[in-house]
């Protein structure tokens, strides 16, 4: 029997569902509303169970007992499958469901044996991003034909973002699940490798031999691009990238960007921008404490951001222009600063004892200064209240408002904001420092938050999140309150940005 094509199923399944490691993340993040106002609970989240962001992100429930998805999951569940079903805690509350793909591990041999037989693609057998992507994509597969065979009278669609999530697309055409596939790329993973050599990629994309290229980095690329139903991208340069290197034409082009809907009323935007932008000035007041010897009202902030790739992403032309920039600041006597932040994931050891310091600081001084100020408003209030008439008596004198104990504490937290050392131009330890190549850029092109550099430069090499000690802000809210975004991306499939 034919199924039903008026209401159907939606599953979207990306490695970033509730998983903070790059760009899609934001990109699927902010469709959600959208989609939950089209689907409601007939769309669900699929993604990769991370046990370390999985607790913020997700609220637990469970499914409608005896429905398809909740037998299909019990099943699951019986045979070790761990995961979590509920609500990812964003706008829109969609369903969400993360798989444990560490309870599969003993049945990773047995489907790499399969996926050589089935499409004829073989696996490395100590690489750990193809070993996590092989048991996500069977595991993914396994749920849709299970769901697939109880729910038989709705039509399903399953959307796969990226190659990570893309492996369960051709399992779905060789085992014929009855799901329409549409699979979305981002950028194609073998023109990120090639861009991130030396080479001249766009005008040379012709002249590329494709098969030669992948098969010396195994990279075996076009098999959820051409299983697909339907398949798409996200720019017109990524479509013409896909059709050289993945060799098939996309169907559309699904450009990502913001709603601009939602930022239709200035005069909101510009209070979210004020509300935000006086949280990274407080964070600033912090992170330059013994060196805030410059106007926040006359200071721009910029920021660049994405996953880890030092040329793909630019940021070897973003820290040189931030150097240029500094010279030609000082060389007009400008008075503007210009602070840029660099937010890219590394591997860190803990947050920099100077980047705790001068948050903890600068937050005894505000409390400090609260106090005093209170004190300061009750003596004040009690000298009026006892106003006899007399002239010249109406208002203190002003050396009577601040007691001594007043003066000691205040002065004992101003001493305490002395520093012998630069502002740092990283907030944490570095796993790696010596050979990091964003903070060797940095150091050539000497770029040290020194008191005469217009140019400040913070690399932050972890995503933001309301919940961080130092810089407490999600990336939504800190991007509101910047100034610029700045994304050189040499292969481009950064986020666009629509006004």
């Amino acid at each position: 029997m034919p199924r039903s094509v008026h209401q159907p199923l939606l599953f979207e399944c990306a490695w970033e569902v509730a998983n903070k490691v790059g760009g899609i993340y934001t990109v699927i993040k902010t469709k959600v509303p959208v989609t939950v106002r089209e689907y409601g609970d007939r769309c669900c989240l699929i993604g990769p169970l991370s046990y370390k962001s999985a607790p913020m992100e997700v609220e637990s429930e469970e499914p409608e007992p005896g429905s398809a998805f909740a037998l299909t999951l019990q099943a699951m569940r019986d045979r070790g499958v761990k995961l979590i079903y509920g609500r990812w805690l964003i706008e829109g509350a969609p369903r969400v469901l993360l798989f444990d793909t560490g309870s599969c591990y003993d049945r990773m041999d047995e489907w790499k044996t399969d996926l050589w037989n089935l499409a004829g693609i073989p696996s490395p057998p100590n690489d750990h991003e193809t070993n996590e992507t092989i048991v996500f994509g069977y595991i993914v597969a396994w749920f849709l034909g299970e769901f697939a065979a109880r729910e038989t009278e709705t039509a399903i669609i399953a959307h796969f973002h990226e190659w990570q999530a893309g492996l369960a697309i051709p399992l779905c055409r060789k085992r014929h699940i009855d799901v329409t596939t549409i699979f979305t790329t981002h950028a194609t993973l073998l023109g990120r490798y090639l861009c991130a050599g030396s080479v001249d990629f766009y005008n040379n994309l012709q002249y590329f031999d494709v098969d030669h290229e992948a098969g010396k980095r195994g990279i075996y690329h076009r098999s959820a691009a051409h299983c697909a139903d339907v398949f798409t991208t996200v720019s017109h340069i990524t479509a013409f990238e896909s059709e050289h290197l993945l060799k098939r034409k996309p169907d559309g082009v699904l450009p990502n960007g913001l709603n601009v809907v939602k930022f239709a009323a200035m005069h909101e935007f510009q209070n979210l921008h004020v509300q935000a932008k006086e949280k990274i000035n407080d964070f600033i007041r912090g992170h330059f404490y013994g060196h805030y010897d410059f106007d926040l009202e006359n200071t721009i902030y910029m920021f660049t951001a994405g996953r880890y790739e030092f040329r793909n992403k630019g940021v070897d032309m973003f820290i040189e222009s931030l150097a240029r920039l500094n010279g030609r600041l000082q060389k007009m006597g400008s008075k503007t600063t210009v602070v840029a932040f660099i937010i890219m994931p590394a591997a860190t050891n803990s947050y920099t004892i100077e980047a705790l310091k001068g948050q903890a600081v600068t937050a005894q001084l505000r409390e400090c200064v609260s106090q005093v100020t209170a004190r300061v408003g009750k003596r004040i209030f009690e000298h009026a209240a006892r106003y006899s008439g007399e002239h010249g008596t109406e208002v203190p004198n002003a050396e009577d408002l601040l007691s001594s104990e007043d003066k000691i504490l205040l002065k004992r937290r101003v001493f305490a904001l002395k520093r012998n050392s630069l502002p740092p131009v990283v907030t944490h330890n570095m796993a790696d420092d010596a050979n990091d190549p964003i903070l060797n850029q940095i150091r050539r092109v000497q770029l040290f938050n020194r008191s005469q550099d217009r140019v400040k430069i913070i690399f932050h090499p972890e995503f933001l999140n309301s919940n961080n000690p130092i810089l407490g802000l999600d990336y939504e809210e800190f991007v509101r309150g910047c100034h610029l975004g700045v994304f050189p991306s040499y292969c481009e499939y950064a986020i666009t940005i629509r006004r």
